[in-house]
C-alpha cells in the first residue's frame, strides 16, 4: 500500500468512524421513523391493491349477474313472442277452419 493509498484508507476510516460516532439516539429514532414510514407505505399499497382487486371482482360479478339477467329477460321475451305467434297462428288457423266450414 502506497503512502497515498494509506492516506485515503485512513481518511475513509476516519469518515466511517465519524459517522458511527455521530449516530446518536436521535438518529436511530429517525432511522426507525423511516422504517415505520416504509412499513406504513407498504401496508397502504397492499391495502389499495386488495381494495382494487376486490372492487374489480365485485364489478365483474355484478356485470356477470346483469348479463345473466339480461340474457334471461331476452330469452323470456323470445319465449313470450314465440308463444304469442303460435297462439295467433293457431287462432288464425281455427278462424280459417271456422270460416271455411261455415261458408261450405
Amino acid at each position: 500500500m502506497t503512502l497515498h493509498q494509506q492516506d485515503e484508507f485512513t481518511s475513509v476510516t476516519a469518515i466511517v468512524s465519524d459517522v458511527v460516532v455521530t449516530l446518536t439516539a436521535d438518529d436511530v429514532v429517525v432511522i426507525l421513523d423511516v422504517e415505520v414510514v416504509v412499513v406504513v407505505v407498504v401496508v397502504v399499497v397492499v391495502v389499495v391493491v386488495v381494495v382494487v382487486v376486490v372492487v374489480v371482482v365485485v364489478v365483474e360479478v355484478v356485470v356477470t349477474v346483469i348479463v345473466v339477467i339480461v340474457v334471461a329477460a331476452v330469452a323470456a321475451a323470445a319465449i313470450v313472442v314465440v308463444v304469442v305467434v303460435v297462439v295467433v297462428a293457431a287462432a288464425a288457423a281455427a278462424a280459417v277452419v271456422v270460416v271455411g266450414g261455415g261458408g261450405g
